[in-house]
């Protein structure tokens, strides 16, 4: 059996926000950006994996949701305890510098975990979780 992740989805709460951190920042480049009913989603991905996308969605968009429960899914967002993703890069502590110096969040620099893995941590514009792993 073949199986490959296709996409991934993390809520945004700035499109244009979102852009210039996962295209301009991380360079991923933008697949499609559709836009609906005055909402938006992104789908951006790495150049070198087709494959595979991550889809920038609004959040709490669910027409099921109370105004209550939206307001949870907000706050978890704000917060970073909505939705995380870690991703790899082959050299973390370039990385994480060009990441410093755009301005995005900082929540843990590069370091070796007891774990076996040396990573650093991040927010998106939305406040979603980001970890980034060294690729041994």
């Amino acid at each position: 059996m073949d199986i490959t992740i296709h996409y991934a989805f993390l809520p945004h709460t700035d499109p244009e926000a979102s852009l210039a951190f996962y295209r301009d920042t991380l360079g991923f480049e933008v697949r499609q950006d559709v836009g609906y009913e005055g909402m938006r989603w992104l789908t951006v991905g790495p150049p070198n994996q087709p494959e595979t996308g991550l889809v920038l969605t609004p959040p709490a968009i669910d027409p099921g949701l109370t105004d209550e429960e939206r307001q949870t899914v907000l706050d978890l967002i704000a917060k970073g305890s909505y939705a995380a993703l870690t991703l790899a890069t082959s050299d973390l502590d370039g990385l994480f510098e060009k990441l410093e110096k755009s301005g995005a969040e900082v929540l843990q620099e590069p370091m070796d975990q007891p774990y076996g893995v040396r990573d650093c941590a991040f927010r998106d514009p939305a406040g979603n979780l980001l970890r980034i792993n060294q690729k041994s």
